[in-house]
């Protein structure tokens, strides 16, 4: 199964910041002599160095000039960027609402063919009713304590729905048992939401798959939901970030990881079973 998606983040950070050590070692140049090369204080080279600080474009081109390596600038810049997006804190992508967040994974979705969704504490966003994804985000709005543009990032996240109409995308998803018969909101809005699924599994767009609470797992466990698009991305949502996985061998990890999930969970009659004894739970 794949590693925490935080350290593979944290290990990213730390590839980049190992480039830049080697960089300065290279050039003959100690963590004080770069430092003063580049004008700041020891302690910044060594926060950078420990990946714990994560440089800016400015404080990349300053490194590469000192160490003689300006033909290095735009390589590294660029992969300072892609681990700066590979780590987006919740906070930050909402400090203005979550609106705009759910039109960007608007985007994402209309861009892929094939998405696979594994969900293990709700339903996901493209299958939820307005009551339900009101709820939830209502929720995390107070958690968070971000502008509450509810309403907007509702109606932005229901329209992602509109994709399982369109014959040129596909939708494989797994959701565990526990997520049917949670209260994440209402028990109005989670009848609503359960019929929604019945509503919506035959549709040729999707295949939705349930893990039983009594699935034998395999030596598989249950894992914080993520996303795939087509086999190029994998999304991992934390209770505090997005993070964003490109890296080929890590995205393999994460397919591997949703095949084994695939072979737990029960599909067609079986699947409507346990979503029908969960509305008969919820009234």
């Amino acid at each position: 199964m794949p590693a925490s998606p935080s350290s593979s983040a944290q290990g990213a950070r730390q590839a980049l910041a190992t480039r830049l050590t080697h960089l300065r070692k290279d050039a003959g140049l100690n963590g004080r002599e770069l430092s003063a090369r580049c004008g700041w204080h020891p302690a910044k080279t060594t926060r950078i160095q420990k990946g714990e600080t994560q440089p800016t474009d400015a404080d990349i081109r300053a490194w590469c000039m000192a160490c003689g390596a300006e033909d290095q600038v735009d390589d590294l810049i660029a992969t300072a960027r892609a681990v700066d997006s590979m780590y987006l804190e919740w906070r930050r992508l909402h400090r203005n609402g979550m609106r705009r967040t759910q039109e960007d994974f608007y985007t994402r979705h209309e861009r892929t063919s094939l998405v696979r969704a594994y969900c293990s504490n709700v339903i996901p966003g493209f299958l939820q009713t307005p009551a339900y994804a009101t709820t939830l985000l209502t929720s995390i709005t107070r958690f968070q304590g971000t502008p509450n543009d509810v309403t907007e990032a509702v109606a932005a996240r229901i329209a992602r729905s509109r994709f399982l109409y369109e014959g040129r995308h596909r939708f494989v998803v797994l959701v565990e048992e526990w997520v049917l018969r949670s209260r994440i909101a209402p028990p109005d809005a989670m009848l609503g939401q359960l019929r929604h699924l019945l509503a919506v599994m035959p549709l040729p767009s999707l295949s939705l798959g349930v893990i039983p609470s009594t699935a034998q797992r395999n030596g598989s466990w249950p894992l914080e939901a993520f996303y795939l698009y087509d086999d190029r991305r994998a999304l991992v949502e934390t209770l505090t970030a997005e993070i964003n996985i490109t890296q080929p061998r890590e995205v393999a990890d994460y397919l591997k990881a949703f095949r084994e999930l695939a072979t737990m969970a029960v599909h067609g009659d079986a699947a409507r079973e346990l979503i029908d004894s969960a509305i008969d739970s919820t009234g």
